[in-house]
């Protein structure tokens, strides 16, 4: 039976990679993104290199109302969603009496906000079903906080404890929720982010997308709850549940300063 995946950001990074890696493994996709261009070319290329079908929907995710609009796009169509990626984010930098509000309110409608509203359309429907897997991306960030990029580490620290406990939730009703935890990554988010000069990034010898990507796919399929990706960053995250919190955030500040 062929199964559909609807991936939003994908039309870069980790998404894209992501939308390659289903089309490759025979599944029709319906993708999301801002860039019309990228969204038709990467249709263009997926469909004919694979025997597949790719719906292109162009959508600010970052506006409220948006998932229920792709929602209803999706379901006017028939098309069924076995996968549910929720890849789509952004974040900045800089203290956060200096940082814009509106792109922070923008991020936390699209880190979280859409993300939730997505998770609530297309889980009920799984759950209905009895079978779909659901991926929530999002960070090694989430599991502490972090000064100087305050709103997304918090933004993301919310995907990471909302998928785990929807995961619970639906233990046992042939659905599953994965929360995709990658760390410091070759993509566009450290340009759109203005991190290119933060240690994170500068200088660094990062995991390439597609690595992260085939990663997340595998602990998707497999049902795992929580998957952090790189035994560093699985290291650093054991190691900080043992230090003092005053230390842990100042270790963060230390870890996304601009060098």
């Amino acid at each position: 039976m062929v199964r559909t995946a609807l991936v939003t950001g994908a039309s870069s990074g980790i998404g894209l990679e992501l939308a390659k890696i289903h089309a490759e493994h025979g599944d029709n996709l319906v993708v999301v993104a801002r860039n019309k261009k990228k969204l038709l070319d990467l249709k263009d290329k997926l469909e004919k290199g694979n025997d597949i079908s790719v719906l292109v929907i162009v959508k600010d995710l970052s506006l409220s109302g948006s998932a229920k609009e792709v929602y209803d796009m999706v379901k006017s169509k028939n098309i069924t969603v076995d996968y549910l990626i929720n890849n789509a984010g952004i974040g900045n930098f800089g203290e956060f009496v200096d940082t814009d509000l509106k792109r922070e309110s923008k991020m936390i409608q699209l880190n979280v906000g859409t993300l939730t509203e997505f998770c609530k359309l297309f889980l009920k429907e799984m759950v209905k079903r009895g079978n779909g897997k659901i991926m929530n991306v999002a960070s090694i960030a989430g599991f502490q906080p972090g000064p100087l990029m305050a709103v997304y580490f918090a933004t993301k620290a919310y995907v990471l404890h909302f998928s785990e406990a929807i995961a619970n939730e639906v233990a046992g009703k042939g659905v599953s929720v994965t929360a995709l935890c990658p760390g410091p990554t070759q993509s566009g988010f450290q340009l759109s982010a203005g991190m290119k000069e933060s240690v994170l990034f500068k200088g660094k010898n990062l995991p390439s997308s597609k690595d992260v990507a085939l990663y997340g796919y595998q602990a998707m399929m497999k049902g795992k709850v929580v998957a952090v990706h790189g035994w560093k960053n699985r290291l650093l995250i054991n190691l900080s549940r043992f230090a003092p919190r005053w230390l842990v955030v100042k270790m963060a500040r230390r870890s996304v300063h601009k060098g």
